[in-house]
């Protein structure tokens, strides 16, 4: 690679007849690129890139010269199934990375060292939370200590959607293909789709999504104005195929949990319903946190359904939501879906990755589709708007990208184990026992390690378990009824009596929707304290 950057050659690009790229490749003997051009029918014209003796197809772009390339480090070396299939061939895949300058390079090697040790594959498999096995491609194994995780974040969900209006609901996992059909899943997502048949020659798929089954819910009963807006939030499990090639830990699998939610409201209610989910998204980014959140938003591509003064309006929404909360965001003009504009939320991690997790999307497909309706104040059947929102996506996904973010040191209140008590000799053991069981009673997540091993020994041990608070407890504590306090950053919070300890820890471990409730519980009762208007009552 080194003589070749050094010739300082030029890449040459050409846009090609298909035929005529089809016969250099035939005539280089290259099978894939050939398989390639003949997948892709429609078109008519190839790009190719010239490096010398090299023919490359590629969308582009390529540096105009290899000079371009001096600060380059070859990374690794893997194998990868042809078209991520493992029916397919194996090929050799080699990573490489080139920049600017030196400076550059080391600086982004860097960032990949960094990556690479927190790596939720590695950090699950250390912290005994998850693992994966051949036997079920794409799904999690949960241990118990994972499960705790993913369970105190869907309780946390629970309790933020409560407090803000939203009711939970549970819809199939296997719905008849005819649903699929009307909502235009069959005909585009198939591929994606786990499907079966029964011995009655029915139908039947698995959810990949959780949409339809929400529209068949609003669809149960006549619904009124008055009713308006309706705010369903499930945590639905749901199927879709990927292929083998492409399934990456906990951030591509095929069986995750989405926290879907769904609002059916009136067009007058749509900026408002706008305004309150983008609140309540970034609200919850920064109790993880997540500080730097971007926003992008997506407009009405070439090809959709309804007419400009609707997609006026729906764009209008979503734009002046952002506007009205005075935040920025990145316009993709013709990025949205054939249905209606879409609202992205990317999160930047400690290392400067950007992740796309929540989406707020405005649907005119599916309520046309299925035929919602609510009685509007004159009697008259209107159109509901609906608006699709996923604060996570997938809770299996962020769950992997926190513990990234994090390195696996969890935020207190979602760690799986929150404190150790630790004895430092033998006769300490049923105290430590005793004050393990008096935190679990007190709803901190806590055990003890009473093994005969050194202090120093379970200190390190405890601390790359990532478990936030160390409890050590000595002759000296079990006399005077204390204990000494160490969070796993290494400092010292100095010995306490056991109720201090005890309140300190409930207080550090508290979910931060606690506090959420309580800020709106404070804003309730300041709305009822508040001095209702006088009404002047005519003579």
């Amino acid at each position: 690679m080194k003589a070749l950057i050094n010739q300082e050659y030029d890449v040459i690009k050409q846009r090609l007849p298909r035929d005529e790229a089809l016969g250099i490749f035939r005539e280089r003997g290259e099978s894939y690129k050939q398989r390639l051009i003949e997948e892709m029918p429609d078109e008519q014209s190839l790009g190719l890139y010239f490096h010398q003796e090299y023919v490359d197809m590629c969308r582009g772009p390529h540096v105009p010269n290899t000079r371009f390339l001096k600060h380059f480090r070859l990374t690794k070396l893997s194998g990868a199934y042809w078209r991520g299939d493992a029916r397919n061939a194996q090929l050799q895949r080699i990573y490489g990375t080139a920049w600017a300058d030196r400076k550059a390079l080391k600086s982004h090697l860097k960032r990949l060292e960094e990556a690479e040790k927190r790596d939720h594959r590695r950090l699950g498999r250390q912290l005994g939370l998850f693992h994966f096995q051949e036997e079920a491609p794409g799904a999690v194994f949960w241990h118990p200590d994972g499960w705790k995780v993913l369970q105190t974040l869907i309780a946390y969900m629970r309790h933020r959607q409560q407090n803000s209006g939203y009711v939970e609901v549970n819809t199939p996992d296997m719905m008849d293909r005819g649903l699929w059909e009307t909502s235009g899943h069959w005909q585009n997502y198939q591929e994606h789709m786990f499907t079966t048949q029964t011995e009655d020659g029915r139908s039947l798929a698995l959810k990949p999504m959780n949409c339809p089954g929400s529209v068949l819910l609003f669809r149960h009963g006549l619904k009124s104005y008055r009713d308006l807006p309706i705010r369903m939030g499930e945590f639905g499990k749901v199927h879709r195929y990927e292929p083998s090639g492409a399934l990456h830990g906990l951030l591509r699998v095929r069986h995750f949990t989405q926290d879907d939610a769904h609002i059916y409201c009136t067009p007058e209610q749509m900026n408002d319903e706008c305004r309150q989910v983008v609140a309540l998204v970034l609200d919850i980014y920064r109790e993880f946190g997540f500080e730097d959140v971007r926003l992008k938003l997506s407009t009405r591509p070439e090809n959709r359904m309804g007419s400009e003064a609707v997609w006026d309006r729906l764009e209008n929404a979503l734009t002046a939501s952002l506007e009205t909360m005075g935040l920025d965001y990145q316009l993709n003009p013709g990025e949205g879906a054939f249905y209606g504009p879409k609202l992205e939320f990317v999160l930047r991690d400690a290392i400067g990755r950007d992740w796309q997790c929540g989406t707020l999307q405005v649907d005119m497909n599916l309520p046309e589709r299925f035929g919602l309706d609510y009685v509007d104040e004159q009697g008259q059947r209107q159109r509901p708007v609906m608006l699709h929102r996923a604060l996570f996506g997938s809770l299996e996904r962020f769950l992997g990208i926190l513990i990234e973010h994090h390195a696996g040191k969890l935020p207190a209140w979602l760690a799986p184990q929150q404190a150790v008590v630790m004895s430092i000799t033998e006769p300490q053991a049923d105290y430590a026992n005793t004050l393990a069981e008096t935190l679990c009673g007190a709803e901190i997540r806590a055990k003890a390690d009473v093994r005969n091993e050194k202090i120093g020994y379970k200190i390190r041990e405890q601390t790359l378990q990532r478990i936030p608070f160390l409890l050590i407890v000595g002759s000296r504590e079990a006399a005077e009824c204390k204990v000494t306090l160490r969070h796993r950053d290494g400092t010292d919070l100095g010995t306490l009596p056991v109720d201090e300890a005890i309140m300190l820890l409930a207080e550090h471990s508290r979910a931060p929707d606690i506090d959420a409730q309580r800020r709106e519980q404070a804003s309730r009762l300041e709305r009822l304290r508040a001095p209702t208007p006088a009404v002047e009552t005519p003579a």
